[in-house]
């Protein structure tokens, strides 16, 4: 019994030995046992250690900015006509394709012209059947005249064959205008474009009757270059828009979103490095952006009482056919520029309880929080009204682990790269290609 209680005492005293050698091999350097290679001064360079804060920043800069009223538009063709025809008949033939652009004068369909060609000829009969009849009463009315000057026929006899020429010259005016109006439809049966534009789609087709002033039209023209684009702003901006306008023509910007681009605009180019089934890069270029440029040529006459909008026209040249009816677009009127405007990236102006604010970095590399007042935003960039001024430094990406007073890295700065190398080094005398551990009091 004594020899076996000593074999179990030696066992245990001998585990006891290897646990404390292996917790002394696994010890860093300041004597803190660690599990994953992290010492206290190592790691992410947190809170518990001191370290710097990295961020990103960008300088707030000062410039002219155009003061701007945003609005959705949408295109309306400049003039638009409903083509109808004028006499009834059978269409013969159609002489353009359906959306296809047309000139003005140019020949669009075509009537069976032969009734009305028949039409004519009649008329013009009549016309020479009258005309022999006047002209002989005519000649009459002078004899009668002759005979009742020397009182061989009595007066009641001469006043009617005048009253005769007379009614007949009445019918030879008729028959002109017969002859005038049977001209006037056979040119009705060639239907030409009133003006230059974009047909649609077609009601009828070739050998379909026609019917004089129908319901439906035969064919829509829009003129599509120019082109306006109708949008509402605000009412309390028309005093401010007259204003500006007194002074120069107020310039408009159209765009049209990616994916609404009309067939024959700018389409995106696919990258030549994405591949099928796998992403592109972050760096391929986005889908552009058509922009046209106009003119405000026209403001209503009253403000919308429902909604409190006045309505606005701008003229486009739409060379490009970019702006299409119907379609909506992103409109910017451009009322005037504000010189010297506080402009930084709207990345850097961050929201609070308070009210909206910025971390600005200080010439000490420590971050500086600063309750800002925003004037308005335009595209990804904000405005700034008070709290900034031109030159400073603020932190676009990185405000999450900030906290006013905080000492931060910025890349490229020599200073954090030197702090970065001397932890490094801190960190190597620990562990090969790690820091010195990491606190079991936590991060």
């Amino acid at each position: 019994m004594p020899s076996h209680f000593q074999t179990v005492a030696f066992v245990t005293a001998l585990g006891v030995c290897l646990a404390a050698c292996s917790s002394q091999k696994n010890a860093g350097p300041g004597g803190a046992a660690t599990t994953d290679g992290r010492g206290a001064g190592g790691g992410r360079g947190g809170r518990g250690g001191g370290g710097t804060v990295p961020v990103v920043t960008a300088k707030a800069v000062a410039k002219s900015v155009p003061l701007t009223l945003p609005a959705v538009g949408t295109g309306e063709a400049l003039s638009t006509v409903q083509i109808r025809a004028q006499v009834t008949g059978q269409l013969s033939q159609v002489h353009f394709s359906e959306g296809q652009e047309v000139t003005k004068g140019q020949l669009l369909f075509t009537i069976d012209p032969r009734p009305f060609e028949t039409a004519l000829a009649q008329a013009e009969a009549v016309l020479a059947r009258d005309t022999a009849t006047a002209n002989n009463a005519q000649s009459q009315r002078a004899r009668y005249e002759d005979l009742y000057k020397r009182g061989l026929i009595p007066r009641d006899q001469y006043e009617t064959q005048t009253a005769g020429a007379e009614a007949l010259q009445a019918t030879l005016q008729a028959d002109r205008a017969t002859v005038q109006n049977a001209r006037l439809n056979l040119q009705y049966t060639r239907i030409s474009a009133p003006i230059s534009g974009r047909t649609g789609s077609l009601s009828l087709r070739e050998g379909d009757l026609v019917r004089a002033n129908d319901a439906t039209p035969l064919v829509v023209i829009n003129q599509m270059s120019p082109m306006y684009v109708t949008f509402s702003v605000p009412g309390r901006y028309l005093q401010d828009i007259r204003r500006y306008q007194a002074q120069r023509p107020l310039a408009v910007e159209a765009r049209v979103q990616s994916g609404t681009v009309p067939p024959g605009g700018p389409a995106a180019t696919p990258s030549p490095t994405s591949t099928a089934g796998q992403p592109s890069n972050a760096s391929d270029p986005a889908p552009p952006i058509a922009v046209e440029v106009g003119k405000v040529t026209f403001i209503d006459n009253a403000v919308d009482p429902t909604t409190g909008t006045i309505k606005l026209k701008a003229t486009f040249p739409n060379p490009g056919r970019m702006l299409w009816p119907g379609l909506f677009v992103q409109v910017s009127l451009q009322l005037t520029n504000d010189p010297g405007a506080i402009v930084v990236p709207a990345t850097a102006v961050q929201t609070s309880q308070q009210g909206q604010y910025v971390y600005v970095i200080k010439a000490d590399r420590t971050a500086e929080l600063r309750n800002v007042k925003i004037d308005r935003q335009v595209g990804e960039e904000m405005i700034i009204a008070e709290g900034l001024s031109g030159g400073e430094e603020v932190v676009t990406d990185g405000h999450l682990r900030l906290t006013p007073g905080a000492r931060v890295s910025v890349p490229g700065d020599s200073a954090d790269a030197g702090r970065r190398g001397g932890g490094a080094d801190s960190g190597r005398r620990g562990e090969p290609g790690r820091g010195t551990g990491r606190s079991t009091g936590g991060y």
